[in-house]
């Protein structure tokens, strides 16, 4: 898969001729320094954006030349976002934020409700349904938004730093419930820059100049909720 763009008289390439496969049930951790391509390939996976060349086969359907609704269609039914900053709406509840996928989705509001109180037990946010974001912590909230991804039942998750606003233990808190869904099937691509965080995955890719530099299991990788015990609380 090749990535660039024409500016003016000059080509600037974004991927140089990438080839991956991500399986089923895998939790991938994708690194690299700011124009190394990992932000463009993240896209691509997401249909944000389409390969200049090559192709993108999700679920084995070819999607790379797909139009702008087509692939909005597939990102509502088949991809979750979880962002760095959390984008929640301030005066709608956690419910309420999480169902707000399922608007664009031909659900019925029983349906919506059922759906968004489950993802909300998923994450472990069942007593906080009628709170709102200024009522939650940072990790609540980076919760919350892992949930409203989970709402339509995605094939893949795909979580863009996710932790980069959070303190260390809330990290590690969101990295448990990534280790969780994952052991349940669900598919994980997560880009971030800290090392620490990538060992939570169970393969990282290394990008650099618009290349995969390193593509390698995880070694000895730790279990978050392992972890956690031996961190403090903030009462300590």
């Amino acid at each position: 898969m090749h990535k660039y763009y024409e500016l003016g008289e000059t080509r600037v390439h974004a991927l140089r001729g990438v080839s991956v496969e991500v399986r089923r049930s895998e939790f991938v951790a994708v690194m690299g320094a700011s124009g190394s391509g990992k932000s463009t390939f993240m896209n691509i996976l997401g249909c944000l954006d389409r390969p200049s060349s090559g192709r993108y086969l999700l679920e084995g359907v070819d999607v790379s030349q797909h139009d702008k609704r087509a692939l909005a269609l597939i990102r509502n039914q088949k991809i979750g976002f979880v962002f760095q900053g959390f984008n929640l709406l301030a005066r709608t509840t956690a419910l309420e934020n999480t169902e707000l996928p399922t608007l664009y989705s031909k659900v019925n509001k029983e349906e919506r409700h059922r759906r968004a109180v489950e993802a909300l037990e998923m994450v472990g946010l069942a007593d906080r349904a009628e709170h709102f974001p200024s009522q939650m912590s940072g990790g609540q909230q980076q919760r919350v938004a892992v949930a409203r991804a989970l709402v339509n039942r995605p094939s893949i998750l795909l979580a863009d730093e996710p932790t980069g606003n959070l303190d260390s233990r809330t990290s590690v808190e969101i990295m448990e419930v990534f280790q969780d869904l994952n052991d349940k099937g669900l598919t994980i691509v997560m880009v971030t820059h800290e090392h620490d965080i990538a060992e939570f995955a169970k393969r990282v890719l290394v990008f650099r100049d618009g290349s995969i530099r390193k593509d390698e299991p995880v070694r000895g990788r730790p279990r978050a909720a392992e972890v956690l015990k031996t961190l403090p609380t903030l009462e300590d």
